[in-house]
């Protein structure tokens, strides 16, 4: 028979698993983790025993594993004080509450999306678009210099953040590549196209040991469909009837932490490589980007633009702004207003572009 120091009879994993609501599965693999290590094991046959004082930390971890936190950051929590601890659960709790929020917001995008493959063949048909657009780069109330590029034609949208001792240039270079789609003829697969554009400039952009690169989101319409292109941590949004979407998603350190549940939204601004990038234009590393194709409607206002903006700026300022603005142009000065009120620490660049079917009356600036 077994005893802890306290004289305490160990219990055997069946029991402990029993009265702490944990497998034996389960708690062999918090051993492999060190998250909640039997009090002993027997050296000969390899059983484990727990003493009864381990069952309140056994209880807790059961508890966070049905929050769904990860082993990772339960074994932090764990050693946390009670009062430190509960501050922890709390903004566990709070991020995933964020995280819902937006799950659902995608969730209905994507219903949204996937309801409209039905009619895009009579609509593509029927309700040819056109756009009207307006683009604005910032320079900022801290930045020595402007790194952002933006451009707004009437088939391509685009925005890149250059990074680095020549970042404007490459941001520059990475827009420019696509310009020429504006003139793309009639049945050129859109995403096909933008790929082709973008993957020309990584290859002509500077090698990564130089630490110069940019990020580009683009939108090229073709029809009533638009072609998305993404890397980096620049952003684009749909606003639509249901609400504003974003539609794509952050090639970042930190949004790889959050997406881990590693890191909370509030630590982002305070973490010391928040600026760095999974995924970017920087002639160095693979060139991996984000390609979708997305149906279009008469009525849809998006948006592009750079983390100099979304840095500083809440999504439910960007959906005030974006309801209320008449028209592209009012938009994008009043959300880089919004920058400046917020201490514009980064340059800003946004796009903004409404559809309209090709008959319809466009409203004028």
């Amino acid at each position: 028979m077994h005893h802890d120091a306290d004289g305490a009879e160990l219990l055997t994993i069946g029991a402990f698993a029993r009265a702490s609501r944990l497998s034996p599965k389960a708690l062999r693999l918090y051993d492999e983790l060190r998250l909640l290590p039997p009090a002993h094991v027997d050296p000969v046959n390899g059983y484990r025993r727990y003493a009864p004082a381990q069952l309140e930390r056994a209880r807790l971890v059961a508890w966070l594993r049905r929050l769904g936190m990860p082993l990772t950051r339960i074994r932090e929590v764990c050693d946390l004080t009670p009062d430190t601890a509960a501050e922890a659960v709390a903004a566990y709790w709070a991020q995933v509450e964020a995280d819902t929020a937006a799950r659902r917001d995608l969730a209905a995008f994507l219903v949204d999306q996937l309801q409209r493959k039905d009619t895009a063949p009579m609509t593509a048909s029927a309700t040819p678009l056109t756009m009207r657009y307006a683009a604005r780069t910032d320079r900022g109330l801290v930045r020595a210099a402007n790194q952002d590029t933006a451009h707004a034609g009437p088939r391509l949208l685009a925005v890149a953040d250059g990074y680095g001792p020549e970042g404007a240039r490459a941001a520059a270079a990475a827009v420019s590549a696509l310009q020429h789609l504006e003139d793309a003829p009639a049945g050129t697969d859109p995403l096909a196209a933008l790929e082709e554009a973008a993957r020309r400039a990584h290859r002509a952009a500077p090698t990564a040991d130089e630490a110069t690169g940019s990020t580009l989101t683009a939108l090229l319409r073709a029809g009533s469909q638009l072609a998305l292109l993404h890397l980096g941590d620049s952003r684009a949004y749909v606003l639509r009837d249901s609400g504003l979407f974003r539609i794509t998603h952050d090639h970042s350190l930190v949004q790889s932490l959050i997406d881990e549940g590693r890191l909370t939204l509030e630590e982002v601004p305070s973490h010391p490589q928040r600026a760095r990038l999974l995924r970017s234009l920087d002639g160095g590393s693979p060139f991996t980007p984000d390609l979708q194709l997305l149906d279009a409607r008469p009525g849809e206002r998006y948006l592009l633009c750079t983390d100099g903006l979304t840095g500083v700026v809440p999504p439910e300022s960007l959906q005030d702004v974006l309801t209320a603005a008449e028209t592209p142009e009012q938009a994008v000065a009043d959300l880089i207003a919004l920058a400046h009120a917020a201490g514009a620490p980064d340059n800003v660049a946004c796009v903004v572009a409404d559809l309209h079917a090709a008959d319809a009356e466009v409203p004028a600036a």
